[in-house]
């Protein structure tokens, strides 16, 4: 398909083919003039190209520009979205969108949530300490994580992508990577006693963080060459530690070695490829990327779901198995679960449920309608993307965005 610029288009113009924006949604039909309201909204959700087959048939003409002088009705949404009471429900709203919903917060899941965070942070720091553990207390984390994700999947996804915590960095990173491996292994069927096995390698798999200095880890210059050869080497320093100081199996001690391999064998500490990565490594090795993208960190701002979705999707066989990520995206859809997005009506919905098999048609619940009406709680209405044909997502929303929206 050709790509078209937005600033190719005016009102009026037709093209002998239809016309898409991204993700093959459709933007206008073949032979249908382009209309001004349609390049508006184009605009307010940030897209900057369309794609065709086709040519222009029909350019632009003078009488098409003057047709609003018939009459200037506004649509419903035009005029509601700039009233001063929408704009008061949008400002309130903006607070809500920002943050978990309320009622997540006062869920008993986040809670247990923050507290295996609290209680890996506190473990990583008896052992930064050069003090002992017992491994019975990471198991019991382990054993709580994997009841968590059983019972409250769809919730521990939002909890990932809404990064309330900024606190317990690595604590955080390795709770969300093991959350994240052991839905990927619940969605390849992997045996229960393994399933076990690469949640406990995907909590401890960057441990061996915790023997590299911490200016190297909060530098938010760009490393030099022995800076970053100091940080490649702490999948053995975590092997060493899960294996030789806490006791565990060789099993769960690959997993943090190999984390860091690629299915192309150009990773490291020791070049693996393909299969000769354990399949452990390979899930965590997809969740830890995931993870870092999505998180804050002291180099870079995080990414969105489905631009980090995205990245993934782009690999190609190069990092990652493309088993493991037929998994994940199946597990997690193109717009995860907690994602904010635009549909095509101008509404702004949060993603609530993935279809594994149509990852482009989650469930969304509104929070703003397309008439500029803002929604608190679980008040908005859910739209299942999946029946709903005439609705699309648009884009996915940056947080960030929220306050440009108005």
């Amino acid at each position: 398909m050709k790509k078209v610029p937005l600033s190719q288009l005016n009102p009026g113009i037709v093209f002998t083919e239809p016309v898409y924006i991204q993700d093959n949604h459709l933007f206008v039909a073949a032979g249908v003039p382009v209309k001004p309201k349609e390049l508006e909204r184009l605009k307010a959700w940030g897209i900057d190209a369309v794609y065709t087959n086709g040519d222009i048939l029909v350019p632009p003409q003078e009488k098409e520009e003057a047709a609003p002088s018939r009459g200037t009705a506004k649509t419903p949404d035009e005029g509601t979205l700039s009233s001063p009471q929408a704009k008061e429900e949008l400002s309130s709203a903006k607070r809500q969108i920002l943050s978990l919903p309320e009622v997540l917060e006062r869920s008993g899941a986040y809670k247990t949530y923050t507290n295996l965070i609290e209680k890996l942070s506190d473990i990583f720091e008896t052992i930064a300490q050069g003090l002992s553990v017992n491994n019975r207390s990471i198991d019991t984390i382990t054993d709580r994580l994997l009841e968590l994700v059983r019972e409250n999947s769809d919730q521990v996804v939002t909890y990932i992508l809404a990064g309330e915590i900024t606190s317990a960095s690595l604590a955080k990173s390795s709770v969300n990577t093991a959350i994240l491996a052991a839905m990927i292994a619940e969605e390849m069927k992997i045996p229960n006693v393994k399933i076990l096995t690469i949640t406990t390698g995907a909590l401890l798999h960057d441990i061996g963080m915790l023997r590299v200095p911490r200016e190297i880890l909060e530098k938010k210059e760009n490393l030099t060459t022995q800076e970053l050869q100091r940080i490649q080497v702490h999948p053995l320093y975590g092997y060493k530690i899960i294996v030789k100081e806490l006791l565990y199996s060789e099993e769960v001690g690959r997993i943090a070695l190999q984390h860091h391999e690629r299915w192309d064998g150009e990773g490291y500490p020791r070049r693996l490829s393909g299969e000769a990565i354990d399949i452990g490594a390979r899930i965590v090795s997809v969740c830890d990327a995931f993870e870092a993208m999505v998180s804050e960190k002291p180099y870079r701002n995080s990414m969105i779901g489905y631009q980090a979705m995205k990245n993934l999707l782009s690999d190609n066989g190069r990092r990652f198995d493309p088993e493991v990520l037929k998994a994940f995206i199946k597990t997690m859809g193109i717009y995860p679960i907690g994602s904010l997005v635009l549909i095509n009506n101008g509404a702004l919905a949060r993603v609530i449920d993935v279809h594994g098999d149509a990852p482009l048609r989650p469930k969304l619940q509104i929070l703003i309608d397309e008439f500029g009406k803002a929604y608190k709680g679980n008040e908005g209405e859910v739209l299942d993307l999946l029946t709903e044909k005439s609705l699309f997502i648009v884009r996915a929303i940056n947080p960030k965005e929220i306050e440009n929206l108005v």
